[in-house]
């Protein structure tokens, strides 16, 4: 997976607390599964992340499994031949949907995950377990699934969905107890290390020098996401508190508009503009080498 770049050289776990004692997945799902809950997400940079983890609370605690407290992640999303997924981000519909695997790659694990967002934009994510080696394709259960986890959201049979993009990153996971100043139990998560890779010709423009298959990554881009109920949790209040505000970001849609900006993406423009000059990540890396 991805070494980390220029904006993460200080590793996040290096700056948690020390007060900031480790958490099993089994607890963390237990306490927090935060399956249906408000998504926040924020960008920022290195400095900033270091700010906000010496703010946590003194009884936060950060996912650590074998000892380890950063994680590799790989995503691949499908979607239709009319990017049926992307528009219905893309334009601001009602009923939104994305379809993904998700492979945890230290540990070999892999989901298959149907996300759908509804009503005040609460997200619901549902999944079930995947063999690894189908992580790119949606094999004949994987089909079902989504069929039967879209019921009345397709106007299209499932199998015209296809893999279209590929993202990668590096976690950091914190678990946020319920407190005086933390209305409900929390997540927040710290992704480095992002990547983005087209995998189909339905995600890019022959105008655009952006080739299918190659890894493009955003020089200087964090991302923290807080996950929580209706409240904000202390660490949206935190970084509040330091002048950042959510920002309006889809690791798959941004990305997707990021590589063709030919898609309709007025929602993430500024998004965009600000933080995703996509290079080759063989470029970004020469570049901090040099």
């Amino acid at each position: 997976m991805n070494s980390l770049s220029p904006v993460s050289a200080q590793n996040p776990q290096s700056l948690l607390p020390e007060t900031c004692t480790g958490i099993s997945l089994e607890e963390l799902n237990a306490k927090a599964a935060m399956q249906t809950r408000i998504d926040r997400k924020y960008i920022v940079d290195a400095l900033t992340v270091s700010r906000i983890l010496q703010e946590l609370p003194t009884n936060a605690q950060v996912l650590e499994i074998n000892g380890v407290r950063e994680f590799a992640y790989d995503s691949v999303y499908f979607d239709t031949p009319k990017l049926s997924s992307y528009m219905l981000a893309a334009l601001g519909r009602r009923n939104r949907y994305k379809v993904r695997t998700r492979s945890y790659l230290d540990t070999g694990a892999t989901y298959l995950e149907v996300k759908t967002e509804g009503a005040r934009a609460v997200t619901v994510k549902e999944r079930i377990e995947y063999p690894t080696r189908d992580r790119a394709r949606l094999n004949a259960e994987g089909l079902a699934y989504v069929g039967e986890s879209l019921t009345g959201l397709l106007d299209e049979d499932p199998s015209r969905f296809s893999p279209v993009l590929t993202t990668g990153y590096r976690r950091t996971t914190v678990f946020l107890p319920e407190s005086a100043n933390n209305p409900i139990d929390a997540r927040m998560t710290i992704d480095t290390s992002l990547t983005w890779t087209p995998m189909s010709e339905f995600a890019l423009s022959s105008h655009l020098p952006y080739r299918e298959g190659t890894e493009y990554t955003a020089p200087g881009m964090v991302i923290i996401e807080t996950k929580s109920g209706t409240a904000p949790s202390i660490a949206d209040k935190m970084l509040w508190r330091g002048g950042v505000r959510p920002t309006k970001i889809s690791k798959f849609a941004t990305g997707m508009a990021a590589l063709n900006p030919y898609l309709p993406s007025n929602k993430w423009h500024r998004t965009i503009a600000r933080s995703m000059q996509l290079v080759p990540r063989e470029q970004a890396v020469v570049a901090k080498a040099a």
